[in-house]
């Protein structure tokens, strides 16, 4: 658990002032709002956090990291979390975990996202057959208004970004 240690003593100048729950546009639908998330932290209660659904709902558009008074890493403190759970593996969250896991794969391959191996990357790693019914509606919808590109990977793209990805895990082990 070094990892909430580090994520502890960054929050440790939290003044429970709300901000960060008041500039949050995913908060009513947090069963935490991330005022409490924060004290729970700095309480030691990993697994009530764990068990929560709060961090997977961030959308990491840090509105509370530029809200915060004290200028406290707060998206950053969404992002520790969910890594936590993604090495636990927590059935709770392994849909949310995966799904990011599968976004991150594409866009390490290629650049950027590639909506159709993304997908596929998602619903395989689900190893739920009927999942990708629950989103059929919502793909033929995408597909008409040409919100979703169904490309083949060129072999000519931006280049590999797997340097760029080592030089982040480098960083991050060192800090």
């Amino acid at each position: 658990m070094d990892e909430m240690k580090r994520l502890k003593a960054a929050l440790n100048t939290c003044i429970q002032c709300g901000t960060c729950t008041g500039s949050c546009p995913n908060a009513d639908e947090m069963d935490l709002v991330p005022r409490k998330l924060w004290r729970m932290v700095l309480m030691d209660r990993v697994d009530s956090i764990l068990d929560s659904r709060t961090f997977t709902l961030c959308s990491s558009c840090y509105l509370c990291t530029l809200r915060c008074p004290r200028g406290l890493p707060l998206t950053a403190a969404m992002a520790a979390l969910k890594a936590v759970a993604t090495q636990k593996d927590l059935k709770k969250h392994r849909e949310s975990t995966r799904f990011y896991a599968s976004f991150m794969e594409s866009v390490r391959r290629h650049g950027r996202v590639r909506e159709g191996e993304f997908m596929g990357l998602y619903f395989l790693s689900m190893k739920n057959p009927m999942l990708p019914l629950r989103f059929a509606s919502l793909g033929i919808k995408l597909v008409k208004k040409n919100k979703v590109a169904f490309e083949l990977p060129s072999k000519t793209g931006p280049g590999n970004l797997e340097g760029l990805f080592k030089k982040v895990a480098e960083i991050e082990e060192a800090s």
